[in-house]
């Protein structure tokens, strides 16, 4: 990251698509306790996962990490990431020691120019975790706009 050069627009474009490798993750109990901890919350009952963890179960389960999705969309340093948004959607309780298998995908990728003129691109990541028995369990829909230094 850095110097790069400005990716052409079908460059971005060709994202829409793009599957990661996908695979497991269980949380397990320290884990848990420690996200927890970090919110300042009481630990919930029952093995409940705060949904903080929604944060990067996603992003790990599916076999890929917060710098390869910023290579992906080539983004020029790490401030050049502006979060739209992080949409959380829960169809069962997340639970500890629970294998869950998780997909993700880019759902969307385009060139896109705000109401000043400059130049960023949107691009939707879509991760979804299913339960041993293949129940949807979350789906996590995260968009983040690229900013370009388009001179």
């Amino acid at each position: 990251m850095g110097s790069n050069p400005i990716p052409a627009e079908s460059e971005i474009t060709s994202l829409a698509g793009h599957r990661f490798p996908g695979g497991f993750y269980s949380v397990a109990h320290w884990e848990n306790f420690l996200l927890t901890e970090c919110t300042g919350a009481a630990l919930l009952p029952d093995g409940l996962v705060h949904p903080v963890a929604l944060f990067h179960i996603p992003i790990a389960g599916a076999g890929t990490s917060i710098a390869d999705m910023f290579a992906l969309g080539q983004a020029e340093s790490d401030l050049s990431i502006v979060i739209e948004s992080y949409d959380w959607e829960t169809y069962l309780s997340i639970r500890e020691e629970t294998r869950y298998a998780v997909s993700g995908s880019i759902t969307s990728a385009k060139r896109c120019r705000n109401d000043q003129g400059n130049v960023y691109d949107r691009i939707q990541f879509c991760f979804e975790l299913r339960t041993p028995d293949d129940s949807l369990a979350a789906r996590v829909t995260i968009t983040w706009h690229y900013t370009r230094n388009m001179l």
